[in-house]
């Protein structure tokens, strides 16, 4: 599988059969310096965590430009469909949907999920984290954006997650000393790629904190510049 992190938590995957982005805020992302068309290219399909705008970001243009399929929490499939989105899968938490190269689960997150309309706040569902099980990888987990929480043993436990997308930048999720003690103690993780930092200025701007707390399991982190494209 290639990943490509474009900064914050947008990501974008690559296996057989499905090219996948992951929460892709792109315009408007202050680590994003590439071109949204490029990151967009030949993408098959949208997973969106929960309905935050540095999350959802560009799902509406990037939907229609593509015709990608956008696979997220019920509530946001609506909203997005009003925006004009045509190709929706809708589900919740702990669905499991077949996306034909790939399964996608959704798990709980312990986050808020909402935007403004006309200045007026809008909720928008529950936030998740996404598992994405393309055959012949091992599984990914998104966290999404999410504290520590002690149903994420069972998480494990059901998906079997090896690659973890963590968020560590404080305030908004976990911090890094928080996100390293629920890697470690809840998961076999075989590589963990920080997120969620290094964007705005008021997260944390380096995974240094992470990295400190996750001691011997430091090597299992990979932290690939804005950008870069790497194999997992």
């Amino acid at each position: 599988m290639k990943l490509t992190w474009y900064g914050h938590s947008a990501f974008r995957l690559e296996f057989k059969g499905a090219v996948v982005l992951i929460d892709p805020f792109l315009t408007g992302n202050p680590s994003f310096k590439g071109s949204v068309e490029d990151a967009a290219r030949g993408v098959t399909h949208i997973l969106l965590t929960h309905g935050h705008g540095d999350h959802f970001g560009d799902t509406v243009p990037l939907a229609k430009a593509t015709g990608a399929k956008v696979v997220a929490e019920a509530d946001l499939c609506g909203f997005l469909g009003a925006q004009g989105v045509e190709k929706l899968d809708p589900m919740n938490s702990g669905g499991t949907v077949d996306q034909g190269p790939f399964l996608v689960s959704m798990v709980t997150g312990h986050h808020s999920s909402g935007t403004f309309q006309n200045g007026v706040a809008q909720g928008l569902g529950s936030a998740h984290g996404l598992l994405v099980k393309p055959p012949g990888e091992r599984v990914l987990y998104h966290m999404g954006d999410t504290d520590i929480f002690g149903d994420m043993a069972l998480i494990a436990e059901i998906h079997e997650p090896r690659i973890g997308l963590v968020p560590i930048g404080d305030r908004f999720t976990m911090g890094g000393k928080v996100a390293a003690m629920a890697c470690r103690r809840f998961f076999r993780f075989e590589t963990v790629i920080p997120c969620h930092y290094g964007s705005f200025p008021i997260i944390d701007q380096t995974p240094d904190k992470f990295l400190d707390a996750m001691g011997e399991d430091r090597g299992k982190v990979r932290t690939p510049a804005v950008g870069e494209t790497i194999e997992v």
